[in-house]
């Protein structure tokens, strides 16, 4: 099966979804909110050992609550989940959300990254921006959205290089659709030893993350394990989250299935991820805008597809990554071996 991109190759190839960056150049962190037209099945997997959440129990296939109208994810610690308060502000100024007894309550998981230590301000006074960065971010939600050093994506970092927010997308030979976006933090690397060349560069499709394919020969460091901040390794410093999306027509637990799988991504794309440093997480959303819910034979090849979609979207975040002052780490594009 030969994969290629949607359209615009970003989570919005996805009908139903729409998505939006804020961020504060100073503080070098910001927000991605991840908005649905209308209430998405959901799902959530964590494999990272250090996650920082809200509201992921709710997405369990056993939990009453089937559906989502956004999905957030931020910088800042264990203080960014004050980001989905504000996307949430913005959906009920809208009447959108869960109608529960007269009252609608917008369902909003997240999650965060850890990107305090990268350079950044973070003299905040008494209460973090988050919450008012939420609110910006899904008040420019969008078809269009900026990779790179963008939203959740402004401050992050790997080993060694920026990392960044990136997406990616797949138009399966079916006519469904599948896309992820991540906001790439690892304490891993992204790249192959000290070279220029992605680990994810198997699933590339044209150019999309420089077109340099796999190293030959493979250099000498590839299989040296870089970590970001070797000299405080225990620091739960890191994470990649993410969503993998699809218009399929998908049950919760087909949705649950759809994170799992995703997760291949991850390890096609960081070496290493899922480590106890990091928490690493994937959401999961089925918009069922394509009326196609998928047979035995094509939800194989859905699932196939999330894991490479998820690789090339880890590896577009870092490649998009753009310069700032007080970086810790260059860019890939600084990168010149």
């Amino acid at each position: 099966m030969t994969f290629r991109t949607g359209p615009k190759n970003l989570l919005t190839d996805v009908a139903g979804l729409s998505v939006g960056n804020a961020e504060d150049a100073r503080l070098k962190s910001g927000v991605t909110a991840i908005l649905c037209d209308r209430p998405a099945v959901a799902s959530v997997q964590v494999l990272g050992g250090a996650p920082g959440t809200r509201e992921t129990d709710l997405l369990e296939p056993h939990n009453s609550v089937e559906a989502v109208n956004a999905i957030v994810l931020s910088g800042g610690s264990a203080f960014g989940l004050d980001a989905a308060s504000g996307v949430q502000a913005a959906l009920r100024e809208g009447g959108i959300g869960f109608e529960v007894g007269g009252f609608r309550v917008p369902i909003v998981p997240g999650a965060i990254l850890f990107d305090l230590r990268n350079g950044g301000d973070k003299d905040w006074g008494r209460y973090p921006p988050y919450r008012e960065l939420g609110y910006r971010a899904a008040r420019e939600a969008a078809r269009d959205f900026a990779l790179g050093s963008a939203g959740a994506g402004t401050g992050a970092l790997t080993a060694g290089l920026k990392g960044g927010l990136g997406s990616a997308s797949t138009l399966l030979p079916s006519g469904v659709t599948v896309a992820a976006l991540a906001a790439v933090n690892a304490v891993g690397s992204a790249t192959v030893g000290s070279s220029r060349h992605f680990w994810a560069a198997p699933w590339e499709i044209g150019d999309e993350f420089g077109g340099l394919g796999l190293p030959h020969p493979v250099p000498s460091d590839a299989q040296r394990i870089r970590l970001k901040f070797r000299d405080r390794p225990t620091g739960l410093e890191n994470t990649t989250v993410a969503v993998i999306a699809t218009d399929a027509v998908l049950t919760k637990a087909a949705a649950k299935r759809l994170a799992i799988a995703a997760h291949d991504g991850f390890a096609r794309a960081i070496w290493p991820a899922h480590t106890p440093m990091d928490g690493d997480l994937v959401f999961s959303l089925a918009t069922g805008a394509s009326g196609a819910a998928p047979s035995a034979e094509t939800a194989t090849d859905l699932y196939a597809a999330a894991g490479a979609t998820m690789a090339r979207a880890i590896a577009r975040g870092v490649h998009a990554a753009t310069a700032a002052e007080n970086d810790p780490f260059p860019v890939w594009s600084s990168r010149t071996a």
